[in-house]
């Protein structure tokens, strides 16, 4: 049995199977709908129900509240068709672009910037064209079933040779999938991926933009400015990365560089908890609050924010609440680890 799912105002119409969610079908199909963690903790991919009615499977309530649902708001990524229905959602052009894979990849290169932070190089199979928009994720495939997604920190024209992908990790203690790559992971270990996925990567125009980082989030913008800087974009933007202490900055002098090669790029880093040791002289406090000082107009501006999701939803608030950020303007991927995740709705 199929339902079909019709997008408003698009008019597009496509299938979903029994027991499948609207989310997971337009991909599938490679239709074009915003989302992030396709777990039902970001609200990403929020849409409203027009028509129709679905079950919800388990979220978090700071991605759905019940106020919400009941005001017929939904989360694609979780939402399993009951009947047709008719779903408001802005659709995203190269959302659905390149196909979704499934590919073994080898472990290329890894090495540790910091004591909690692993820069993975990751080998993409000669036999299968992998692409990717820069700014978006790929999973991997762990042997109990369960999945830890990662974003490439290179661009997609940035691949090298023989061709691989970038990936900034965090060590949680305890990860099921983090405690491997800080213990026993190794060069060419081989583990297994499907990607890409997300809708997070830069929006044609040409307003001015703010990349903000949070930690690991400096991922997927490190990508971001690969592409601006390929493209020979003219755009102004300006990278905010947050981090509590300096060595946290693990790609500073990246960061600089990229921003003296770069003429319309300016780079702000920020510290949370800087202390004596880290001799620091420049910006502190909340990240996106050095944004909000710096640029309390943020009205003609396009915001593409990572990280942690008390950042990422922080930003939100204010730039819009604030700044006069147009909600439209903001596009953000927020890291949630399996214990942001928990306890489910």
């Amino acid at each position: 049995m199929t339902f079909t799912v019709t997008l408003q105002p698009s008019g597009r119409a496509f299938d979903v199977a029994r027991d499948e969610t609207v989310l997971a079908a337009a991909i599938r199909q490679g239709i074009g709908l915003p989302y992030g963690c396709r777990d039902g903790a970001c609200g990403s991919c929020k849409s409203k129900l027009m028509d129709g009615r679905v079950i919800h499977g388990a979220h978090q309530l700071k991605a759905l509240s019940e106020a919400e649902e009941a005001a017929g708001m939904i989360l694609t990524c979780c939402a399993t068709p009951q009947t047709d229905c008719t779903v408001e959602a802005r659709s995203v052009p190269g959302a659905g672009e390149f196909p979704v894979l499934k590919m073994p990849t080898r472990v290329l290169a890894i090495s540790k910037p910091t004591a909690d932070v692993a820069l993975l190089r990751m080998l993409l199979p000669a036999n299968q064209s992998f692409q990717y928009r820069a700014g978006q994720y790929v999973e991997f495939l762990l042997r109990d079933g369960s999945r830890r997604s990662y974003s490439m920190a290179n661009a997609p024209t940035n691949v090298g040779e023989p061709p691989s992908i970038e990936l900034h990790i965090r060590h949680m203690p305890g990860g099921k999938f983090t405690d491997v790559v800080f213990s026993t992971l190794k060069e060419k270990d081989i583990l297994r991926m499907e990607g890409p996925f997300g809708s997070f990567f830069l929006r044609e125009g040409d307003k001015p933009m703010v990349l903000l980082a949070s930690g690991t989030g400096f991922a997927p913008i490190k990508a971001l400015i690969e592409q601006l800087k390929t493209s020979g974009s003219q755009r102004p933007a300006v990278l905010y990365w947050g981090a509590r202490r300096k060595a946290d900055l693990y790609m500073h002098d990246w960061a600089v560089q990229a921003a003296a090669e770069l003429p319309n790029l300016r780079y702000v880093p920020v510290l949370s908890e800087a202390t004596a040791d880290d001799a620091w002289t420049g910006r502190t406090g909340f990240v996106h609050q050095a944004v909000m000082a710096d640029l309390p107009d943020l009205s003609g501006h396009e915001v593409y924010a990572c990280g942690v999701p008390v950042m990422v939803d922080a930003a939100q608030r204010d730039f819009t609440a604030q700044c006069q950020l147009p909600a439209d303007a903001f596009f953000a991927d927020a890291f949630t680890s399996e214990a942001d995740k928990n306890p489910a709705a």
